[in-house]
């Protein structure tokens, strides 16, 4: 598949083919993103939230009042669930909304996910992170001629200080490593910008290298 490959800068560009990139026809590997998706985004939840049952609220040793002549509905207790500050009824339990995910399951994934986004024209490669002077200004013209707008994710095999200082009150962008991207990333994420080294890392685990 043949990519755009910018210079550092942004200034020119261009094509350059490269191997490795995985191919797909029809649906083949969309049920294995959305799996590993929902896993991704189950296993961040905490599922800490908790109510109390009428068994652990407390008060409710004694009778309100009596059972009859006072006119009022009879009560057993303050810990009711009708009572304000009584117990509650099939409220939330601490939980564990983990789910699992095949590691194969999860390298498929990430190439279907890859390939879509080179497919839709979201992929973008530059030769590297590498500009001057290092400010948020010039990072963010360099930017905008390669991404004009929209979120921005940055790949790089390994990110300088300088780089991150100078990109990360851009609040379009973010950064990823390329050992790291995975395919939460690439759904998030309609546009990425990936430096050569990064990019060939990225292939290197798409057939066939750690996947996550």
């Amino acid at each position: 598949m043949k990519l755009k490959v910018y210079t550092a800068d942004g200034s020119s560009s261009r094509e350059k083919e490269f191997d490795g990139i995985p191919g797909f026809e029809g649906e083949s590997g969309a049920q294995a993103v959305k799996d590993v998706i929902t896993a991704y985004r189950a296993n961040a939840r905490q599922g800490n939230a908790s109510t109390k049952t009428r068994a652990e609220v407390s008060g409710g040793g004694r009778k309100p009042w009596r059972q009859k002549g006072t006119g009022n509905a009879r009560a057993g207790s303050r810990r009711s669930p009708i009572w304000v500050g009584g117990g509650i009824v099939f409220g939330p339990r601490p939980r564990d909304y983990s789910k699992k995910v095949n590691r194969k399951v999860k390298a498929l994934a990430l190439r279907r996910a890859f390939f879509d986004l080179a497919s839709a024209g979201g992929l973008q490669v530059i030769e590297e992170f590498s500009f001057s002077p290092v400010k948020t200004k010039t990072f963010a013209e360099i930017l905008g001629k390669i991404v004009p707008k929209g979120r921005l994710l940055l790949v790089d095999e390994s990110f300088t200080d300088e780089t991150i200082m100078g990109g990360r009150n851009i609040s379009r962008v973010a950064f990823q490593e390329a050992d790291t991207i995975n395919t939460y990333d690439l759904a998030l994420h309609q546009n990425i910008l990936i430096s050569e080294k990064a990019l060939a890392r990225l292939l290197e685990r798409l057939n066939g290298g750690k996947q996550s």
